[in-house]
């Protein structure tokens, strides 16, 4: 259950450490991909048979991690085709100019991301809650952010750090998207004053604050597929899970990620048909319990464990240039209000 966290302190020194990195053989594909990739290995044979080609599995970090690895060695690539890329950071990519068209006039479906990346799965960001904390509290399950704020929900809520965090970023854009930025972060205040917790990432707040785990905190920002992989990676067997999750407005967000060429790699064409992969069906089966995302090809059957990830009604969205105007300024003006 590995999720995306990132930290931008460490991104010189990363990108320094991958330049030197030898060059890799002609036979090889060099697939950079953010550190929630996970694909069964008889499934990556199979492309690497098909294709006539070996991978290179070339893992960068957390999605954000990722990107600015790409920007910082745009000069000399990396890698060939990229995997992770996704709709908080879609033009920021562009706008770095790190990306080639595709080219593959039959991609189509609802969920796009343009002409430079190929959209393969998505998830949500949400709210996750312990049931058997919940139920201790006698208190009943909050039905809007703003009760959060309210003294009998004080220290219940763990968040991640929104500059080192894609789930604590994706959702701080919720919160803005479905409040508006006042509102948005007059509630970020009043939460801090009610005993908000933060952390620097996803696998800090689940596993150490997060009183499913040991810790003091009933509800986290987590994902909508989480309570699917607590039954799915249980040592006992079970048919509930221990944890749901609470779509409230405000505090849910879509986050689609795809694949798509690197300009100035190599390998167009093998890289063109493992984007192609990505969205075969086999992989659309595969990633829902190895990557715990939904799949993007909506003929592709979901996993009986999925029935514990029910998707959100509702969500809150913004725009790829909205997101890269104002992101960095409201991930600024989160830490003055929340942190300091």
């Amino acid at each position: 259950m590995y999720r995306r966290t990132f930290s931008l302190a460490a991104l010189a020194f990363a990108a320094t450490a991958f330049s030197a990195a030898p060059a890799l053989a002609a036979d090889e594909l060099r697939v950079m991909v953010h550190n929630s990739f996970s694909l069964p290995k008889p499934l990556l044979a199979q492309f690497e048979a098909q294709a006539g080609i070996k991978l290179s599995i070339i893992k960068a970090g957390d999605a954000g991690e990722m990107l600015n690895k790409l920007i910082l060695t745009r000069a000399q690539p990396l890698a060939d085709v990229v995997f992770g890329i996704d709709n908080a950071q879609l033009v920021k990519a562009q706008a770095a100019q790190v990306l080639e068209a595709h080219g593959q006039a039959g991609v189509t479906g609802s969920l796009q991301l343009g002409p430079q990346v190929v959209a393969v799965d998505y998830s949500f960001v949400a709210l996750n809650y312990d049931k058997a904390a919940v139920a201790k509290s006698g208190l009943p399950l909050p039905k809007t952010l703003e009760d959060l704020t309210q003294a009998p929900y004080r220290n219940w809520l763990v968040v991640e750090n929104p500059a080192t965090s894609s789930p604590g970023y994706a959702f701080l854009l919720a919160t803005v998207a479905g409040m508006g930025e006042e509102k948005a972060f007059d509630w970020w205040a009043r939460m801090r004053a009610n005993g908000l917790k933060v952390s620097k990432g996803w696998s800090e707040a689940y596993y150490t604050e997060f009183s499913r785990n040991g810790g003091s905190r009933p509800l986290v920002v987590g994902y909508a597929t989480s309570p699917a992989a607590e039954v799915f990676y249980s040592k006992e067997k079970i048919t509930e899970s221990p944890t749901a999750s609470l779509f409230l407005k405000g505090g849910v967000f879509r986050q689609v990620e795809g694949a798509a060429l690197i300009k100035g790699g190599g390998h167009p064409e093998a890289a063109r048909q493992f984007i192609e992969f990505m969205r075969s069906a086999p992989v659309q089966q595969a990633l829902q319990t190895s990557m715990w995302m939904f799949p993007l090809d909506p003929r592709t059957p979901r996993v009986e464990v999925m029935r514990h990830a029910p998707e959100p009604a509702a969500f809150e969205s913004l725009s790829s240039e909205v997101i890269a105007d104002k992101g960095s300024q409201w991930v600024s003006r989160w830490t003055q209000v929340v942190l300091k």
